[in-house]
């Protein structure tokens, strides 16, 4: 399909025919990389400035990897080196920005909506990396590539998501998604982490973690954000691992095949043990590889690859 969306945002504003278009030129992408030289013309003369508020390894380092590889150049810029610490404002440094005349702005942002906010002043396609507690679409859709690289098709999976789902922007992300594309999803957690209302997004909250994980497909588990919390919301992490953390006793209650997934960084002895992480079915790594070709395909999409009908 032709693409013409100027920025990616969200997974709510994207139709189930984008979402595939997305993962299908992930899918084509992937090879590159393990290619002998992981690099191809395709975007050879864009930039893309990577506008960093908050820390981030995984998909800071993936989308400059992303752009490298399709031959785009490459700016990142962190708030601490920014103009902001003088007293500017987002907006007039984002037009800053633009006035250079880059192709695409990836950005982080600790506050919901900055993003959106830019996308109203700025005629730069931008790419939403995470805001706040809010979004991370580009998470999601990687999430969603990794599942159908190894299920097939989304359709009737049963998603657990566990873990900190009040300050998850990868919860709500990937809850909009995998029941866009027809899944079904549970998630779990301490009651004091499961935000009021959640169900409207199409999830089933399931405070039990033994009953939520039974016969799942996938489960999906998140680290407790420690950074977002002003005061902790559980006794102690002794009591989290023992209430709320993945182990090879309840793995066992999920199906043989399920997945075990974690948009990371994983914190190894709390959410999930060592065995569970390193098990056999932990796709937790091709998460990340999967985050390369897919931001690869967003960056591709988003700067006019397919409209300059370059071949990858």
């Amino acid at each position: 399909m032709a693409w013409n969306r100027k920025d990616i945002l969200d997974i709510d504003s994207l139709s189930v025919s984008e979402i595939t278009s997305i993962l299908d030129t992930a899918d084509g992408l992937k090879e590159i990389s393990q290619r002998s030289i992981k690099k191809v013309p395709t975007l050879r003369g864009k930039t893309v400035i990577l506008f960093f508020y908050e820390p981030s390894t995984r998909t800071r380092v993936s989308f400059d990897i992303a752009a490298k590889r399709l031959s785009a150049d490459s700016i990142s810029i962190s708030a601490a080196t920014s103009s902001v610490v003088k007293g500017e404002t987002l907006i007039d440094t984002a037009r800053n920005l633009e006035s250079m005349n880059p192709d695409v702005i990836v950005m982080r942002h600790s506050s919901s909506g900055a993003p959106y906010l830019l996308s109203r002043h700025i005629t730069t396609p931008i790419i939403n990396a995470g805001d706040g507690a809010h979004a991370h679409p580009t998470q999601a859709l990687l999430d969603m590539m990794t599942v159908r690289e190894y299920k097939k098709d989304l359709t009737g999976l049963e998603i657990a998501i566990v873990g900190d789902i009040a300050h998850s922007r990868v919860a709500r992300s990937d809850i909009a998604g995998f029941t866009k594309m027809g899944a079904r999803v549970r998630i779990s957690g301490p009651p004091t982490m499961i935000p009021a209302g959640i169900e409207s997004l199409g999830a089933d909250v399931v405070h039990d973690f033994d009953e939520a994980v039974t016969e799942a497909d996938v489960i999906m588990m998140l680290r407790i954000q420690k950074e977002r919390q002003q005061q902790y919301l559980f006794p102690s992490e002794r009591e989290y691992a023992g209430r709320y953390g993945l182990n090879m006793q309840r793995l066992a209650k999920a199906k043989p095949d399920a997945l075990i997934m974690h948009p990371g960084p994983l914190n190894r002895g709390v959410e999930i043990s060592p065995a569970v992480a390193d098990h056999v079915n932990s796709v937790i790594l091709t998460q990340v590889t999967n985050g390369v070709a897919l931001r690869m395909a967003l960056l591709y999409l988003v700067a006019g690859g397919m409209r300059n009908a370059v071949d990858y």
